[in-house]
């Protein structure tokens, strides 16, 4: 890890936090490809079974650092959005492990889609979205242009990213961009709740079911179905399905290992 993201264990639950708390959490290459690196080391560590991306001080994140070197008008933003952002986006949505965003204060711009692109998002009830991108001349980056149309719609996925409308965590979950918005009060007991029943779930399980949400995109429903059966079929042979029955025939909870 680095000074710009923190990182913390709780058994099998990975904390990462956005630490440029004076910024807002506002996001540079170093701590892009920190939280790129660390999702990979996730991927491949058997021990990590979920992980909650979070930001420091008062806000989730604010976007990209606009002082940053290499993003003033006349830079290639392209080969930004091409070395940093894109690896941070597949590699979001490639993990076969449950990410969990805990979004408090704002989430503008690539902060926003960051969160996005996370499985789960809990939002505090103050919290903001903003997809700011039009109001300095650009479009929606970090699979904004993906993600937005496939979670509100169309015709919502144009207001905010034309007009660059913050919409709040209330409005983020009424149109389904969000799983859940809570009290402030209650985020953290919330998040650290969820966390835990991630962590605690069939990890391979979980993985499967993303890759098969993530295919569901492009497919039709007979190659959809094809992944089905490969899924059950794998699945049908790890401990935590034989620990799954057994548990639901000794009318017990089931005790995972993620196996």
């Amino acid at each position: 890890m680095s000074e710009t993201l923190q990182a913390a264990r709780d058994g099998s639950i990975l904390r990462l936090t956005l630490n440029r708390p004076e910024r807002l959490n506002a996001l540079n290459a170093e701590l892009l490809d920190t939280l790129c690196a660390a999702l990979a080391e996730a991927a491949s560590d058997a021990s990590t079974r979920t992980v909650v991306i979070a930001g420091a001080g008062r806000a989730f994140c604010a976007g990209q650092d606009l002082s940053e070197k290499g993003v003033s008008p006349g830079d290639d933003l392209g080969r930004q959005v091409e070395e940093h952002y894109a690896p941070l986006v597949l590699a979001l949505r490639a993990i076969e492990k449950p990410v969990l965003a805990r979004v408090h204060g704002v989430a503008a711009g690539a902060g926003a889609n960051l969160a996005f692109a996370c499985d789960l998002v809990v939002a505090a009830r103050s919290a903001t979205f903003v997809e700011s991108f039009s109001r300095i001349g650009l479009l929606p980056d970090t699979g904004g242009t993906w993600m937005l149309p496939r979670l509100i719609g169309h015709a919502r996925a144009m207001g905010v990213a034309l007009l660059g409308t913050p919409f709040t965590a209330e409005q983020a979950y009424e149109w389904g961009a969000i799983w859940k918005v809570v009290d402030d009060a209650d985020l953290d007991a919330e998040c650290d709740a969820l966390s835990r029943a991630l962590a605690s779930a069939p990890t391979k399980a979980l993985g499967r079911i993303k890759r098969a949400m993530e295919a569901s995109w492009e497919n039709d429903v007979r190659t959809q179905l094809e992944i089905e059966r490969d899924g059950q079929r794998a699945l049908g042979r790890t401990d935590d399905f034989r620990e799954g029955v057994r548990a639901f025939s000794e009318k017990r909870a089931p005790e995972f290992r993620g196996e």
